[in-house]
């Protein structure tokens, strides 16, 4: 059995959430040839919509590691301390920069965060190849909730615009105890920065997974197309970057596959003898 791990955006779906059949098909045809197939992504529970779920993984690691489940079994689940979730609430609030909580309950947009999100969403699908129209953010997050409370016990981490640059560096600077990156369109461009638990990656939620498993001497090999996979691809027997993916994780990648909608996953499935 070859435990296979798959990146959501940009490696499962495109940035339009466009889902190819070959890679529907490859999945279910490598489970059938007794393959465990798991997704692991910076998505929490409230985005995994049901076009996906519906594949029926045999595992789900969410929120970059912080959240690990195994069929109906949470394996482990880390969720920012709630003292500090409000500072992190507060100090966002101050700074004037809007954001969003995203916890397995759902995503829950600041204030403003619909008005002044447009652009940088528009930007960050230009970027990605793809395009957003004038409601950008109902565009990329269908299910987010305005005018929720924002003090919360249960977010996984908190993503916010970035005005400037600096403001990323503040971040660190003031969250130094915590994970905080930045995330955005081609070449990682910053538009985004993010606050998460730190010592979590989606390398620790493999981990985590093959630990509850006990396959922790299972061939492994993991799908990815951003920065944000490369521990994982590390981490891994094989690492296999899209070819849609940043210059980075090619760079470190073990094999280049084709575009997400060039039946990139089903080529590489192929090429490694899982279907």
């Amino acid at each position: 059995m070859t435990y296979v791990f798959l990146d959501i955006d940009g490696t499962l779906v495109d940035y339009d959430n466009s889902l190819p059949q070959s890679a529907i098909d490859a999945i279910k045809q490598a489970q059938a040839n007794g393959h465990f197939v798991c997704t692991v992504t910076g998505r929490s529970k409230a985005e995994m919509y049901e076009e996906i779920v519906s594949i029926g993984f045999d595992g789900y690691i969410g929120a970059n590691g912080n959240y690990v489940e195994v069929g109906d079994t949470v394996v482990r689940h880390k969720s920012i301390a709630p003292e500090d979730e409000r500072k992190m609430v507060d100090w966002l609030h101050q700074e004037g920069l809007e954001f969003f909580l995203e916890a397995n309950s759902g995503l829950y947009g600041s204030e403003h965060f619909e008005e002044r999100g447009q652009s940088t969403m528009q930007a960050y699908a230009k970027q990605k190849g793809s395009q957003f129209g004038e409601h950008a953010v109902r565009q990329a997050f269908p299910l987010m909730k305005f005018g929720k409370a924002l003090y919360r016990d249960d977010v996984n981490k908190i993503s916010f615009i970035l005005d400037d640059y600096a403001d990323y560096e503040r971040a660190v600077d003031i969250f130094s105890d915590f994970s905080v990156n930045t995330w955005g369109g081609v070449g990682e461009t910053a538009l985004f920065g993010d606050i998460a638990l730190p010592n979590v990656d989606k390398r620790t939620g493999i981990q985590a997974l093959l630990d509850y498993t006990g396959a922790v001497d299972a061939q492994t090999i993991a799908f990815g197309d951003a920065k944000v996979d490369i521990p994982m691809l590390e981490f891994a027997d094989v690492g296999v970057a899209m070819g849609n993916g940043g210059p980075e994780i090619k760079a470190m990648a073990d094999y280049v596959t084709a575009d997400v909608l060039n039946d990139g996953l089903k080529k590489a499935f192929q090429h490694f003898y899982l279907i």
